[in-house]
């Protein structure tokens, strides 16, 4: 049967072990930690990026739009100068016959 100070020096030995496991879990988690913390930069960097290219296409949009105005504006004036020419002819032809 082992001795006090053979099972003391067991459990010594068991406990720096332990130690040691523990302080590589610590340097594992802290590794884990920075590679998270790069994850989350990249992330950061990427939703800056789709925060401006949605400004971008905010403006292309407002851009496009006021241009469709000017569109539909001078359609109605092409049709309200078609309708006018219409009644103008018609009218003509009815009065001749």
């Amino acid at each position: 049967m082992a001795t006090l100070e053979e099972r003391v020096a067991y459990l010594e030995g068991q406990m720096a072990e332990q130690a040691h496991t523990f302080v590589a879990i610590r340097d594992v988690l802290k590794a884990i930690d920075q590679r998270i913390d790069g994850v989350n930069q990249r992330i950061d960097r990427v939703e800056q990026r789709i925060d401006r290219v949605e400004q971008r296409i905010d403006r292309l949009e407002q851009r496009m739009d006021a241009r469709f105005d000017a569109v539909d504006r001078r359609f109605l004036w092409i049709i309200g100068i078609q309708i006018t020419t219409l009644v103008a002819v018609v009218g003509a032809v009815l009065s001749r016959g």
